[in-house]
Order: structure tokens, then sequence, then C-alpha cells
């Protein structure tokens, strides 16, 4: 049986079609699909290494294979790209001093939690799940990952703002005027249209092109053995935390996108993401994390199809393979990332809005408004704290507090409406 059945006639696509995970338009334009989630994850996914010092296509060589092991663990029902987990840069940055082994010794073992996590979540059923998240902890939780991303966006586009209005309305432009299969593109399309603009107008980093020009065509990216250090494996916990939030918050997004249940496969999608990020630490590559960018493509495109994710997984491991090409890609200016950045950010948060419509979260309820609002302000305002010497980010708190708080808030919420009945007195 195939895997994929053909979407209509694999050609064109009518207003409002939606192309379902298990389906595929042709091969020439599912290309083009996978090409645009891997432009949109190549920024992201490189950016960690770079900022944590560990090797960048070593980590793309991770990213593809995790991709794909995802796919097939979640059985194509979850389309997600899996590339670089931010949440992991302030626990890897914090013990940089340490080598590279103990620090991917302490990412793998906390991809082995996370793969427990969803063993239970597998074993308990989507009550579990429930209970965990319910719609107004999912749509809090997707919202501030969303807008938590809108500082970078908006440091990339004040970067080069002449070249980011220009991807920006090129993006929109796209969008707006053109049909059919053209229209669900419109990102990869900005993103050339800025990089043909910058490079015509010399405007591309002479650096980084110099580094095109020697890098090889063909290497091997570099591996890593795991050590493991207790105390870098605790500073790994939070990020736990954060990721099995995300990535049931993420899988209800696609829910909500798709039409469809997928609270049977959160489990699976846990055990993925956690199994992907345990053979990245095994390798030397950075910790996996369900793309949000990427959910924020399948947002504009409502393509969701799995075969398009295996073709971004495809020509991450090629590239992994290329530093050349690698590097060229590396030539995308800040300014271009930044424009296109502004589209999709604001597509992720927006889908956390739907949620809560859809759901008709009741915003009177002051459990949902207070608890909802602060855990809103500290991940969108990137609260940031130091606990036990773990700096702890925005939207790691931000989860926290609607994970931990809404439940107990909710529990006295009740307490005080249902008071237990007085003890009666025993007749005599």
């Amino acid at each position: 049986m195939a895997l994929w059945t053909v979407h209509g006639d694999g050609r064109h696509l009518a207003e409002g079609d939606v192309v379902a995970p298990g389906e595929r338009l042709s091969w020439p334009r599912t290309i083009s699909f996978g090409l645009q989630h891997a432009v949109t994850m190549f920024g992201a996914t490189l950016l960690v290494p770079l900022l944590t010092g560990l090797p960048p296509t070593t980590t793309l060589l991770f990213s593809g294979l995790g991709t794909l092991l995802f796919l097939v663990i979640t059985r194509n029902r979850v389309p997600c790209y899996l590339g670089s987990s931010q949440t992991y840069v302030a626990p890897l940055m914090a013990n940089q001093a340490a080598s590279a082994g103990g620090r991917t010794g302490g990412l793998l073992v906390s991809g082995v939690l996370i793969t427990m996590v969803g063993v239970a979540v597998k074993a308990l059923g989507a009550r579990l799940v429930e209970s965990i998240m319910p719609p107004v902890v999912t749509g809090a939780v997707v919202i501030l990952i969303g807008f938590n991303l809108a500082p970078i966006a908006v440091q990339s586009f004040n970067n080069e703002p002449g070249l980011a209005s220009l991807t920006l309305f090129a993006v929109l432009l796209a969008s707006a005027l053109l049909r059919g299969f053209l229209s669900r593109i419109a990102v990869l399309i900005g993103v050339v249209t800025g990089w043909v603009l910058a490079a015509v107008s010399d405007n591309l980093d002479a650096g980084r092109l110099a580094a095109v020009h020697a890098a090889d065509w063909v290497g091997l990216p570099p591996f890593v053995a795991p050590e493991f250090r207790p105390e870098i494996v605790l500073s790994m916990l939070p990020a736990v935390i954060v990721l099995v939030a995300e990535n049931l918050g993420h899988v209800k997004a696609i829910a909500a996108m798709t039409g469809r249940n997928l609270d049977g496969s959160a489990g699976d999608a846990l055990i993925g993401n956690g199994l992907a990020t345990a053979l990245a630490g095994a390798g030397g590559g950075s910790g996996t994390t369900t793309y949000a960018e990427n959910i924020g493509v399948m947002a504009a495109t409502r393509v969701f199809s799995t075969a398009a994710y295996v073709i971004a997984a495809v020509t991450a491991l090629l590239l992994s393979f290329s530093p050349k090409f690698g590097a060229l890609v590396n030539t995308i200016p800040s300014g271009v990332l930044g424009g296109a950045s502004m589209v999709l950010y604001g597509l992720i948060g927006l889908v956390g809005v739907r949620i809560w419509v859809e759901n008709k979260i009741d915003l009177n309820d002051p459990v949902n408004l207070m608890v909802a609002g602060a855990a809103l302000v500290a991940g969108i305002g990137n609260l940031t704290l130091t606990v036990f010497g773990a700096t702890i980010g925005g939207i790691a708190w931000g989860s926290l507090l609607i994970i931990v708080l809404h439940p107990l808030m909710r529990a006295l919420n009740t307490l005080r409406k249902d008071p237990a009945s007085p003890p009666t007195t025993p007749s005599t």
C-alpha cells in the first residue's frame, strides 16, 4: 500500500483545499513544499549550534534523521519537522566551559526522560493529555511560543529594515495575488525574492560568500562521544518540562489546523522527539523539538502532507554532507529571515488563539483570565530567572505557570464554590 494517496489530480489546489497528512501532491510540487520547510527550519536549526559551539553540520544530520524517526514512530499522522530546540541554549551555554561530550551527554539523558514521559502518556491515554493540557492551557502555550519569538523576528528585521520590508511585502503579495500552488509557497517565494534582491544590490555578507568559495563540496560532519556529568544533566531538567509542554501544544495546534483528534498520537510524538534528542546527544548534535516555524508554514499553506517533511528531512541529510551548500544557504541575510519571520511567528501565536476560540474558552472566568494572563506575560515578555545555577527563560516560566497554576487554581475555585457540607449531629 502506498504511503500517501494523491490529492485530487496532484497538480491543482482549489481555494480552501486542505492536503491531509496521508496525502501528497505531484512529486515536483511536493518537493517544492519540502524545500520550503527546509528553508524555514534551516536558520533556527543552525542558530543553536552556532550559539553553543556544537558542530552545525552534525546538528543538521541529526535533525534530518530525527524527523524521519519521528514520522515513522507517529505513523505518518503528525506532520512535524524536528529542528534544534532553543530551550537547550541556556543550559548549553551555562555549561560552555565543559567538554562538548559532557554537554551532549546531558542532551542524551533529557531525550530519554522525554521518551519516558511519552511512554506514560501513551499508556494512560488521552485523558492524561487532557488533564495536563486542556484547551485553555494548550492555547496559552502555543500563543506564548509564537509571540515569544517576536523579538527575534523584530531584531532581524531591524538589522536590515529595507531588505526585511521588501521580503515581507513579497510574502504578502505572493499570498494575496497568486493562486493555487504558488500562493501556498508564498514564504519560499518571499525568501528567494529577498535573497535575489540582496545579491543584485551587493548586500550579501562578504565573509559568508568567501566561506562558500572555501568550503568543500562533500565532507563528513564531526561526531562527539557523550559524557555524563550529574550537574549538567540536572541543568537540562527544566528543558524537559518545557519540551513536553511544547510538543503537546504543537500536537494540539496541528489537530486544530487539520480538524483531527490527535490525542492518541501525543505519546508517540513525545517518544519520537525524545528518541531524536537522545540520538542527537549520542552523536554530538543539538536537542530537537517539533518546529513551530514549520507549523506556521502549514498554517499558511494548508498543506499538511508528511511527504513534504520527508523531502525536508532528506534535504537536511544531504546538506549535512555538503559544507559548500550549507555555506551558500547561510548567506541568506538576517533581514530576509526577519521579514519572513514577521509572518510565520504571528501565525503560530494566532493558532493558539484559534484553539481558544474553537473550544469556546471562557475568558470571563477569573481562573482562565488571570492564570493565562500571567503565563502569557511571562512567556511573551521572556521572563528570565536563574534557579540553582540554571537560567530559565520565558517559554519555560510561561509554560510552568499555566500548567501548574491552572489545575491548582481550578481546584481551589471549585472548593470555594462547593464547600464540603458540615457534619450533621447524630440523632439521639
